[in-house]
């Protein structure tokens, strides 16, 4: 799957808006994705570390107009978090060497809101 299939659209409501201060965006997902799916096609897009994905399974509701009974569609949304402060990573190499790896994420994801 390709990470435009993967990710739909953004859900912007007030709970998910408090959610982007502590660096955790919401997202309607296809069904079939995997968390692992779900987090390579957010780093993919949008260029940032994901740290956890949560995700749950909406099912569809029982619809009534008029005499006319339906149900609404099922879907799936994640509930990503990203690394919001991505600093640099200093280990040690084989002689002792110091070696420092730069990690080129965003901390946040641009256009979130007008996507």
């Amino acid at each position: 799957m390709l990470p435009e299939d993967i990710i739909i659209k953004p859900i912007i409501t007030e709970k998910s808006n408090e959610g982007i201060e502590e660096g955790k965006y919401t997202f309607k997902v296809d069904k079939k994705a995997t968390k692992v799916d779900i987090a390579k096609a957010v780093e993919k897009l949008f260029n940032v570390k994901v740290v956890k994905v949560n995700t749950i399974s909406i099912k569809g509701k029982a619809k009534r107009v008029g005499v006319h009974l339906g149900k609404t569609a099922s879907w799936k949304k994640a509930i990503v978090m990203i690394d919001t402060d991505p600093s640099e990573d200093k280990y040690m190499k084989k002689g002792g060497k110091e070696v420092k790896t730069s990690k080129k994420y965003n901390s946040s994801i641009d256009g979130f809101m007008g996507m």
